[in-house]
């Protein structure tokens, strides 16, 4: 049985120990990402061992009960997997992410002994139950809800859509295949899986040297690409800095500096819409391009950026330049901008010192 799996499996284990390897020597993962990739790497590990066992134990029809226990620990597998994808990558994701995925996992065990969900027959036949297709629609919604929130923490370019889209069809493809294929496609289920994730985290390092690692947004080093390719199309910069770095930093710490800026960070991205692009260019300094974006819009960028700030503890100055006619140069529009941010950061500071609440 040994050899059989190790044959079997031989593709998905040489993927899960590059993995592996990959994020021991990775030196842009923090520790809590890596031990929880660790974590998934070991979940569909063991779970592959479970597949195995399920399809290729000699007379497992014989033993009806051990099979709905395989049975059940695969169908449970799938949105626990997901989640723990959501809980890995998805920042500040709350630990009840895992509840449907443990309802549905107390129902597919109730299922070996009620056929709620899947009923093993006497002869070792398989019956779907009322209740069959609930581990898909679990699985499905957790999928929608982690490429949703991929592309939402996005910054919307083609080097970020495209790994998210192939995780998403990679995802799909595990809800759809085993209708068209039948239930030789669920003993390639954990291979497929873990390429997908594998070749998702290669993406991701890919695209480490045009993000920052702190906040997500993209950096200097993207922008001053950016703004060099069809500079005709940016119609609008805006010039964003943080009040009050610098005194959080010496009273409160770095760390308590660096969540300032991520939870600035993230505002930005929610405010962000199409041809709308972050970048953090310095320590708490911040740009983002617009491209063919009328003045108007431009206007309720800020309006969006400022509602969100505000329902934060931080605040941050706000500039920006537009020029819809291409009248200016991207250097001519980041001045502009960042003449108004620093008004706006002045009279902060102004309002501060008078003891009145700062807008």
């Amino acid at each position: 049985m040994f050899k059989a799996y190790i044959l079997q499996n031989w593709p998905l284990l040489l993927v899960l120990s590059a993995f592996a390897i990959a994020l021991q020597i990775s030196v842009f993962l923090d520790k809590k990402l890596i031990r929880r990739m660790s974590i998934l790497i070991a979940g569909v590990f063991l779970l592959s061992v479970s597949v195995f066992f399920e399809f290729n134990f000699p007379n497992l029809a014989e033993y009806g009960a051990l099979r709905g226990v395989l049975m059940a620990i695969r169908y449970s597998s799938t949105p626990f997997i997901i989640a723990q994808i959501i809980y890995t990558l998805i920042k500040k994701q709350p630990w009840y992410i895992f509840i449907p995925a443990i309802v549905l996992a107390v129902i597919d065990y109730v299922s070996i002994f009620t056929g709620i969900v899947f009923r093993i027959d006497s002869d070792g036949g398989f019956t779907r139950g009322p209740l069959g297709y609930l581990p898909f629609i679990v699985a499905g919604l957790y999928s929608a809800f982690l490429i949703f929130l991929l592309l939402k923490r996005s910054n919307k370019k083609l080097m970020e859509i495209i790994p998210i889209g192939f995780l998403g069809f990679a995802l799909g493809s595990q809800l759809v295949f085993p209708f068209v294929f039948g239930s030789d496609f669920s003993q390639v289920f954990c291979s497929n899986i873990g390429v997908a994730l594998f070749i998702y985290y290669v993406f991701e390092v890919l695209q480490q040297t045009k993000k920052d690692s702190l906040t997500g947004l993209l950096n200097r080093h993207a922008y001053n690409a950016d703004v060099s390719k069809n500079p005709e199309d940016i119609t609008a910069l805006l010039s964003i800095d943080m009040n009050g770095l610098k005194v959080l930093n010496d009273t409160q710490g770095h760390a308590a500096g660096d969540e300032a800026l991520v939870t600035l960070a993230l505002c930005f991205r929610r405010a962000l819409k199409r041809r709308q692009f972050g970048y953090r260019i310095g320590g708490d300094e911040f740009v983002i391009v617009c491209r063919k974006t009328p003045q108007t819009e431009v206007k309720e960028l800020v309006k969006r950026i400022e509602r969100n700030v505000s329902e934060t503890k931080y605040h941050c100055a706000v500039g920006y330049s537009t020029s819809e006619d291409g009248s200016k140069t991207v250097e001519e529009m980041l001045k502009e901008s960042d003449v108004m941010m620093y008004a706006a950061k002045e009279r902060y500071y102004e309002e501060l010192g008078t003891g009145r609440r700062p807008r």
